[in-house]
């Protein structure tokens, strides 16, 4: 499950996403429109700067901007930077790698076969994930919507 700091900073980044590129957006606003605690919302976007992911001016006409374009923001890496790796047992992830403590013959075991498996999946998702995704379902979504009310 995503944590509400993964959560919240999607939120945050789709919301900037949407904004005309490069287009400063106060913390303020951000953290009003999508209902997050600023003090918070101040944690995420700094993780998120330091990951390259926005970038931010300082002062009265300061804001938070993207700094790469919504293609190339994919979920995994964001899932990375709050939650750690992606994978339901830590003998397989690649960065993070530890042996299971009750585990007998790690490569013929098929429980991290399968696991394995279901991370690689995951993590390729994940990634085909971006924001200009996200981005293009909620925008299908809505229209979707608003042809079937109109039926």
């Amino acid at each position: 499950m995503l944590s509400k700091k993964a959560k919240y900073a999607i939120n945050a980044l789709v919301y900037l996403a949407q904004q005309p590129q490069n287009e400063l957006v106060q913390i303020r606003t951000i953290s009003e429109t999508e209902n997050i605690s600023r003090k918070f919302l101040e944690s995420i976007l700094l993780a998120l700067r330091n990951a390259g992911m926005v970038n931010s001016k300082k002062g009265k006409d300061g804001g938070y901007y993207l700094s790469l374009l919504p293609e190339d923001i994919n979920m995994a890496d964001v899932m990375r930077i709050f939650d750690g790796p992606i994978a339901l047992l830590p003998c397989v992830t690649h960065k993070y790698y530890q042996k299971c403590q009750e585990c007998k013959d790690e490569v013929h075991c098929g429980i991290r076969d399968i696991f394995s498996d279901v991370r690689r999946e995951t993590v390729r998702m994940l990634k085909d994930a971006t924001l200009a995704e996200i981005i293009k379902r909620q925008k299908d979504l809505y229209e979707r919507d608003m042809q079937a009310t109109q039926e």
